[in-house]
């Protein structure tokens, strides 16, 4: 089985020597997505949050999927005095579907942003 490997303009270019999705079979696999909106870092949790999670969103719909085809989530923050702010966004971004997630600090992350998401959904 090949992988293929996901593109959109919709989300930010990967920033390294890696692609923004890779799909295997109906399985999507989105890298890390930075809070990026129209080439600008998102320096407020809240907006930061959204902004990770609507890129993420964006690459899974170019590979077919949708929000409720996310599976796993895996949330790398800066600060973990963060996490009410971030599950409110969070809550509101996925509502009634809950896939599994991870939340860990972590001690730097590319741009010195302030999180990075990642994902797995399945279509």
């Amino acid at each position: 089985m090949s992988v293929e490997f996901l593109k959109t303009d919709k989300a930010p270019a990967a920033i390294g020597p890696y692609s923004q999705a890779g799909k295997v079979g109906n399985l999507i696999f989105v890298s890390g997505q930075l809070p990026i909106t129209n080439g600008e870092l998102q320096t407020e949790i809240k907006a930061a949050t959204l902004a990770s999670l609507t890129n993420v969103l964006e690459i899974i719909k170019a590979g077919g999927g949708s929000l409720e085809s996310i599976a796993k989530v895996n949330v790398f923050v800066k600060d973990m005095n963060d996490f009410e702010a971030i599950n409110g966004v969070y809550a509101e971004f996925f509502g009634n579907h809950k896939p599994a997630r991870a939340l860990v600090q972590v001690a730097k992350l590319p741009k010195d942003a302030l999180i990075e998401i990642e994902a797995i959904a399945a279509v």
